[in-house]
């Protein structure tokens, strides 16, 4: 009876390996450059089974002259801090724009969506005429759980179903999350707060 169930179990394994292996959308995250975002992995929908991705959310040290509640992205470390005081913050990791698409300044989070949908800009659209003019919030959309928008830009902070990318330079110039980290960040953080982006 052991030596069945293992049997059973080694199909269940490789079958749902080979679904989740065929089950990529086509569909591109405005942020990618040309990867599909709709992979789910070994991490989960919501990132890791212990609640982070694989840059595990850290509070760490964190001198320097900035009020609780700002947010510092260091697109050089590939690393967000939200600043908790008292010299210190939440560090979360995060993916950040490729070769052309990174940039720096200060804005202020203007917005905050749960489940955002998402329509891809025209310049986009002009680069990937294949991709949707629409697409509502849910598990499919390349924005994932929240975001949070930057100012006038296009940019926001915003979740991902695709754990692989955080620590890599592949956005247009959003800064993505797992979406573990994205719903804590959203829930910490209030419209109007400063993000510093360091170049």
């Amino acid at each position: 009876m052991t030596r069945l169930a293992a049997v059973i179990f080694a199909l269940a394994t490789i079958v749902a390996g080979t679904t989740a292996a065929t089950a990529q959308s086509f569909y591109e995250d405005f942020a990618s450059g040309g990867a599909p975002l709709n992979r789910r992995s070994q991490f989960g929908f919501f990132g890791s089974s212990s609640g982070s991705g694989p840059v595990p959310r850290t509070n760490v040290s964190f001198p320097g002259n900035f009020a609780p509640g700002t947010i510092v992205v260091n697109t050089a470390e590939r690393r967000l801090y939200f600043v908790t005081g008292n010299g210190q913050a939440i560090r979360y990791g995060i993916g950040v724009g490729r070769d052309g698409f990174r940039w720096g300044g200060v804005h202020r989070i203007t917005a905050k969506k749960e489940w955002p949908e998402w329509t891809p800009p025209a310049q986009m659209l002009r680069r990937r005429p294949d991709l949707p003019r629409h697409m509502k919030g849910g598990e499919e959309n390349p924005l994932g759980a929240r975001a949070m928008y930057l100012g006038s830009t296009l940019y926001r902070i915003h979740g991902s179903n695709e754990p692989e990318t955080i620590g890599q330079a592949v956005s247009s110039g959003c800064f993505r999350m797992v979406n573990d980290d994205v719903i804590d960040l959203y829930n910490r953080v209030s419209v109007g707060a400063t993000v510093i982006v360091k170049n």
